[in-house]
């Protein structure tokens, strides 16, 4: 498994901007032990529609793994990444799910965005008036959420991060 301490560089677009944010944890900044050990965080369950518009759960996906993508058509380091995503989706086919959630985008747009780019995935859309980016903590885009098959949030990684493919290969050897 992964140690506590890695040396993690996060970029990604900061609340709908194409700005760059980065984030460097170094070795020294260790993780205490009470926090190593302690329960992995549920969750939170939603409802929003998918790209045909019919209903989607985050819990209709449990017994899988399911990765959150939360992204939008206007975040370059979204777009940037999606070449990595589908590798990675091919690469571990039927090992989990990801699930494309829409961030600040006109429902057209981001219909368009899905079709261009050619995602493969399951993408729900995400009015304004839902709560699931405060319910995540979502503050810069991409973030990549990893939720294990009974529901518990495993890892979050914010921006276009290699170690979030790595932790898949690992997850999945």
């Amino acid at each position: 498994m992964f140690g506590l301490a890695m040396m993690v560089m996060v970029v990604g677009c900061a609340n709908g901007s194409n700005k760059q944010q980065v984030k460097i944890d170094t070795p020294e900044e260790q993780v205490p032990q009470e926090q190593a050990s302690a329960p992995q965080q549920e969750a939170p369950d939603f409802e929003l529609k998918d790209i045909d518009g019919q209903p989607l759960k985050l819990s209709s996906l449990r017994g899988k793994y399911v990765v959150l993508d939360f992204w939008g058509s206007w975040c370059v380091w979204c777009i940037k990444g999606i070449p990595a995503m589908k590798e990675a989706y091919k690469k571990h086919a039927g090992k989990f799910e990801i699930l494309g959630i829409d961030c600040s985008d006109p429902e057209e747009k981001w219909k368009e965005a899905v079709k261009h780019y050619e995602l493969p995935w399951l993408h729900v859309y995400n009015p304004n008036d839902s709560r699931v980016l405060e319910d995540y903590g979502i503050e810069g885009f991409p973030t990549k959420i990893i939720i294990d098959p009974e529901g518990k949030i495993v890892k979050t990684i914010v921006g276009e991060d290699p170690a979030f493919y790595t932790f898949l290969d690992e997850l999945f050897k």
